[in-house]
């Protein structure tokens, strides 16, 4: 039988699911009806949780629940644009009315940038990318944390953001800055936040086959020169954020929190 401890998004019985059983627990992805999101949602999935799905593409919102909802948990999709304070709110209202509670929160809707020389970046541009990076992520986990308060019984707050704050990132700066600002904003949430005994992380994701990232991996050159740093020579795949995603909303390290979690195979220490 599989170990749930050493595997635990294998398991499709609660009784197969031992410590990573999240049966009754209700967990929020923004973006995560593809990539990264999608990945996470599956792990929380099979392992019983109920997943709340934010996105803005009906057609993958529609596709992404009903792909959760063959794990046999509740799985509901709600179109939300993370950047429009009034979207957020009617969004987790609208959650909440449908699931009763958000237990963790996993703010991981974002967008690249624009690949522009920075000394020919506009303002415009740079805050297109902040705004759902950076403002989308802030609105998101305040609406999460709030109700976390208010309710009671603490919760997870979980922030995807990228080795782009660890290396230089030419012609993007503002997807670097936007992921740097979510990292340190998940670590004062971790400090401020504690006494209601809410967690919070940031994954330090790293080069992974999504919509928004594979058109660049697979181009010739970024390949060639990019492929040979990966000590595991192959790029991250969604599922392999989902046992990550599985843990945190577990709440197993109860002493665990305000860490930059790298999920990179090995790429920014190699």
């Amino acid at each position: 039988m599989t170990d749930p401890v050493t595997d635990p998004t294998t398991a499709t019985a609660a009784g197969e699911r031992g410590l990573f059983d999240l049966t009754g627990h209700v967990a929020l992805v923004t973006g995560g009806n593809s990539g990264i999101g999608l990945g996470m949602a599956r792990g929380l999935a099979r392992c019983g949780a109920d997943v709340a799905v934010w996105g803005t593409n009906a057609e993958r919102n529609e596709q992404a629940a009903e792909e959760l909802a063959g794990y046999g948990t509740r799985v509901r999709a709600f179109g939300c644009d993370v950047g429009d304070e009034q979207a957020v709110g009617d969004a987790f209202a609208a959650t909440l009315e449908h699931f009763g509670r958000v237990d963790s929160c996993f703010a991981n809707a974002g967008r690249s940038g624009t690949g522009t020389p920075f000394v020919g970046t506009s303002l415009a541009d740079f805050r297109a990318v902040t705004r759902v990076n950076l403002d989308g992520a802030f609105l998101t986990l305040r609406a999460a944390a709030g109700h976390m308060v208010e309710r009671g019984g603490g919760g997870v707050l979980v922030g995807t953001s990228s080795v782009s704050t660890v290396h230089g990132a030419p012609r993007g700066q503002a997807y670097a800055a936007s992921k740097a600002g979510l990292t340190a904003m998940i670590k004062a949430c971790a400090v401020e936040l504690a006494r209601y005994r809410i967690h919070a992380h940031s994954i330090i994701a790293g080069w992974t086959e999504t919509p928004m990232a594979s058109p660049a991996l697979h181009s010739e050159g970024f390949e060639r020169n990019v492929m040979k740093r990966m000590p595991h020579r192959r790029w991250g795949e969604p599922d392999d954020f989902a046992r990550l995603a599985v843990y945190l909303a577990a709440g197993i390290g109860g002493f665990h929190t305000g860490d930059e979690i790298v999920v990179d195979g090995g790429y920014s220490i190699f």
